[in-house]
């Protein structure tokens, strides 16, 4: 990746953030403006050189962009006595000049005046800087109705006239819910292959900690966040994935699993710190143990299951009773889970009856599995199951 391309990739969110602020909210001459600033770096910085302050330069260069637009349009003077900034300049801009507005944008994009797809792929859009297209490939949606879906989250921004800021604090705890939905996803949109995202989930995460200290789901999701990423060295091997208990420990990252758990810490120390994202990073947490509990690991899935009523939590407190009980009893709970069409339901259930002994029944599972398989690396772990299994029982 070039020196430009990785620009792109961690600042997009930070450029675009200051752009829609400095407009007034007007995301889709914020995107133009940031797209040409960007263009005209991938011309002049191969000739020029990198500016010491390449975010500074670009957001200059694509306000300035916006205000040649406006001037076009014959509307500059009525527009910069709204706006009452002026007109910066490239070469002399300093970092200082430039706030962080990315919560700003994430509580813009979360407003409870869109509905959560809108929310969800406008902020992927703005802040992670996804493509309309691989917007849709994450919703499984056509890329002309993700398109309209943008377009239609926009206009209604503009419509509403729904303000540029970060809520007041009586209504952030409404508005936090959906906010920590939309980053928990852009991480793992990022912890699938694209680890800018999963940086920039991240960095939103400490900024969403910083804001409401006394949150404890803010920091729940942080410590999420940050256990799942310490791992991340040692999750492919070869280009295959590699389960858990299979990883190469030396690869993980030691200091962000501590800090993820000093995070964690924070969360159960706060009041109300038993929320869905903390349960999650607790069960992250001891499933970072040299030794993992299975009890205590199948009671706190039990506890998340309560609070979610999700049959695919309750899988996982399937599989980890299993563990700490045997397979049977972790059959008992995989039997009636309404989740015929989900993949690893069936995966789960051919390891359980694989240990029960049941060979038939786990082989029928193992490829009930497969024909509900999209990832050819998954498909490969359970081939190499399936002939395993073939294997042990002499067939």
């Amino acid at each position: 990746m070039g020196q430009l391309d990785l620009i792109f990739r961690e600042q997009w969110g930070r450029v675009l953030a200051a752009l829609i602020g400095f407009l007034g909210g007007d995301f889709d001459l914020a995107e133009e403006a940031a797209q040409e600033a960007f263009a005209t770096a991938a011309e002049r910085w191969p000739r020029d050189g990198t500016p010491d302050n390449p975010t500074a330069w670009l957001v200059a260069t694509a306000r300035n962009r916006a205000i040649d637009r406006i001037r076009r349009e014959r509307t500059l003077a009525a527009k910069l006595k709204e706006l009452d900034l002026p007109t910066a300049t490239e070469d002399a801009m300093e970092a200082t000049t430039i706030p962080d507005e990315r919560l700003e944008l994430v509580f813009t994009c979360c407003h409870p005046a869109l509905g959560t797809d809108a929310q969800v792929a406008l902020t992927l859009r703005t802040l992670g800087g996804l493509s309309t297209e691989e917007i849709a490939r994450a919703f499984l949606v056509p890329d002309a109705t993700m398109a309209q879906r943008l377009v239609r989250a926009k206009r209604k921004i503009k419509a509403a006239g729904i303000p540029f800021r970060v809520p007041p604090a009586h209504l952030l705890p409404d508005r936090l819910a959906a906010v920590l939905a939309v980053v928990y996803l852009i991480f793992n949109q990022g912890y699938g292959g694209r680890s800018d995202l999963a940086a920039e989930a991240i960095r939103l995460g400490r900024a969403l900690a910083e804001l409401m200290p006394d949150e404890p789901e803010a920091h729940g999701l942080l410590a999420l966040m940050l256990i799942h990423d310490s791992r991340r060295a040692a999750r492919f091997r070869d280009g295959e994935q590699v389960l858990l208990a299979d990883q190469d420990r030396a690869l993980w990252d030691h200091a962000q699993l501590a800090a993820g758990r000093t995070v964690l810490d924070r969360a159960l120390a706060l009041r109300g710190g038993h929320g869905p994202y903390v349960i999650q990073a607790a069960i992250a947490s001891l499933h970072a143990e040299d030794e993992r509990d299975w009890p205590q690991i199948a009671a706190l899935y039990g506890e998340l299951s309560r609070l979610s009523g999700s049959p695919v939590v309750e899988l996982n407190r399937a599989v980890a009773v299993a563990e700490a009980q045997g397979p049977e009893a972790g059959l008992e709970i995989a039997d009636r889970l309404p989740l015929d069409g989900y993949q690893y339901l069936h995966s789960a259930r051919a390891e359980m009856l694989r240990r029960a002994g049941r060979v038939e029944e786990a082989r029928a599972e193992y490829r009930r599995a497969l024909e509900l398989a999209h990832d050819d690396a998954e498909r490969r772990v359970l081939e190499r199951r399936l002939d395993a299994l073939r294997a042990s029982a002499g067939s």
